[in-house]
């Protein structure tokens, strides 16, 4: 069979044939310049680069049909970008916002580069972007998902975009305040003189600085200490009213002040916070010591975390008073120490000062003052009375007179409070132990009275302080340990789980308050003690009160 003959001749084809191919690897080294050169200039305005589908001069662009287009087209179809909007347009897309979906208290990380770089929030899903310029993932956002309203978390400036101009629209005062609260000198001193009461965007009723906190996982050892340091008038009212944005504070203070900001907001749109930025931060910088995940003790952490703000403020190691934190907790205490001579003395004669031994002298300062509990007794009487033994505080206060003496080290010692004491002291009531084997926890009841309670049994007298003159403190909050039972499946294992909450008092209106992760309820003053106290927080009372209970 022949061949079907040519229609046309080969040399008229030849003519209107295609240019030769070549090698396309010049190219692709080029566009990889390119490209790493729009990454650079990107990075340096703060602005994430672009999908490489979308670039202009892509041959792999979706939209890409001609590449012989016009000037005039590629000016056409390049993004529109505005310094105002639209006249008669002022409050466009403003209706789009979600003041219910928005939470500021997550770090602040860009959702997709995961860069805290120029971060923006969206108003109207409530996650995190970097950047508005044209090559941002918040660019991109609204116009893959329609959301046009951004607030720089940096500067609280409010843009839409794709367009790019700023709002200037009075109705968004709201969201910047509930992001970066903010007070004056006038409000903060109300916050212990006027009972105060706010409302969610949900109706629900509750009181600025007595709001639940979120317990992400088991970080309630956390949110107890946070709660009780933010009613330390004094500290409290420092992180409130100092802006550390213009300050070289690091970033543990500046996330405290923040939360602090959060806790006593009195227009928030929910009743709670959450500590998750804090925590971010305090896992970073104790090196997973303390994290999110797993239970710590809050007296390790708050003595952690009192050391950090203190060097964080600008605090020196060797020098007193050189901070907020040392002006308000700091005290001195003195410490008179002898060799033990003999070992087969009884306890009380190893325990009693011989004026022939050495008796040394020294001071030292203190955040913390250490009480111990005493022993548990192992069987119940007659009467079956001692379940859950009590002591009263006066009594395991009595380590601190100068006149009770204990053995540590071959060494008797005993200890005194010097004046002037701290306008706050902390209590470390001692329920836990270790051996090579297992841990104990002691349940004795400390008994007390959140009122009156005089220091000065245990102040050594000064020229500044008399003999006998009282020195009254009252309570300000009560951190509490409650043992919780663990359960398997199956059976019971017998193990159990620490759960820790916080009593606070609120001056404004003379009530107690207990709060556990979001629970938040009232407590009768005479209630205080049922639980196992753990740490305590006392203020010195400034105007002393004529008689007892007022």
């Amino acid at each position: 069979m022949s061949k079907r003959p040519a229609t046309e001749a080969l040399d008229e084809l030849a003519a209107n044939s295609p240019l030769p191919k070549k090698s396309r690897v010049d190219d692709y080294t080029k566009s990889v310049k390119e490209l790493s050169l729009d990454e650079k200039t990107a990075d340096e305005q703060g602005d994430a680069p672009a999908p490489a589908e979308y670039q202009n001069g892509n041959s792999n662009s979706p939209n890409q049909e001609d590449q012989d287009e016009s000037d005039d087209d590629e000016e056409e179809k390049a993004p529109i970008r505005q310094s105002a909007p639209t006249e008669g347009y002022d409050d466009l897309y403003l209706d789009t916002i979600d003041r219910n979906v928005l939470d500021f208290d997550f770090e602040k990380l860009c959702s997709i580069s995961l860069s805290n770089i120029n971060v923006y929030a969206c108003l109207v899903c409530g996650k995190y972007f970097q950047g508005r310029g044209p090559k941002s993932h918040a660019y991109f956002h609204a116009l893959d998902e329609d959301h046009h309203v951004f607030i720089n978390m940096s500067t609280q400036k409010v843009y839409v975009l794709p367009e790019g101009y700023e709002v200037q629209s009075k109705s968004l005062d709201d969201i910047k305040y509930v992001s970066d609260p903010r007070y004056t000198k006038a409000e903060v001193l109300t916050f212990d003189r006027i009972p105060r009461t706010s409302f969610a965007l949900s109706g629900k009723e509750y009181r600025p600085g007595f709001v639940g906190m979120n317990n992400i996982k088991e970080n309630d050892y956390l949110n107890v200490i946070v709660q009780a340091l933010s009613h330390v008038s004094p500290l409290r009212n420092y992180f409130l009213l100092t802006d550390f944005g213009k300050s070289p504070a690091n970033e543990l203070v500046k996330r405290t002040s923040i939360l602090f900001r959060k806790i006593w907001n009195p227009r928030a749109f929910k009743s709670h916070v959450s500590p998750h930025e804090l925590l971010q931060e305090i896992s970073l910088r104790s090196n997973k010591r303390f994290t999110l995940s797993a239970q710590s003790d809050p007296v390790d952490f708050l003595s952690w975390y009192l050391n950090n703000l203190h060097l964080g403020l600008g605090g020196s190691k060797t020098r007193p008073q050189s901070s907020p934190i040392q002006h308000i907790f700091q005290g001195k205490l003195k410490l008179e120490s002898q060799e033990i001579q003999t070992k087969n003395d009884t306890l009380a004669d190893r325990l009693r000062f011989q004026d022939s031994s050495v008796i040394n002298v020294s001071s030292s300062r203190f955040l913390l003052l250490t009480l111990d509990l005493p022993a548990a007794p192992l069987f119940q009487d007659e009467q079956e009375r001692n379940i859950i033994p009590q002591v009263p505080l006066t009594t395991i206060l009595a380590k601190y007179n100068g006149l009770t003496s204990q053995e540590l080290n071959s060494q008797r010692r005993r200890y005194r409070l010097q004046h002037p004491l701290p306008p706050f002291l902390m209590f470390h009531i001692k329920r836990f132990s270790k051996n090579k084997f297992v841990s104990e926890r002691n349940p004795t009841i400390v008994t007390f009275d959140a009122k009156n309670l005089d220091m000065s049994p245990y102040v050594e007298p000064s020229a500044d302080h008399s003999s006998g003159e009282p020195i009254w403190y009252d309570l300000v909050a009560n951190v509490v340990h409650e043992a919780v039972r663990m359960k398997e499946e199956v059976a019971d294992s017998g193990e159990e789980r620490k759960t820790w909450k916080v009593q606070l008092r609120d001056k404004a209106t003379d009530e107690w308050v207990v709060t556990q992760d979001l629970f938040v309820e009232n407590i009768r003053s005479e209630l205080l003690y049922l639980a196992e106290s753990y740490l305590q927080i006392w203020e010195r009372r400034k105007t002393p009160l004529a008689a007892k209970g007022k």
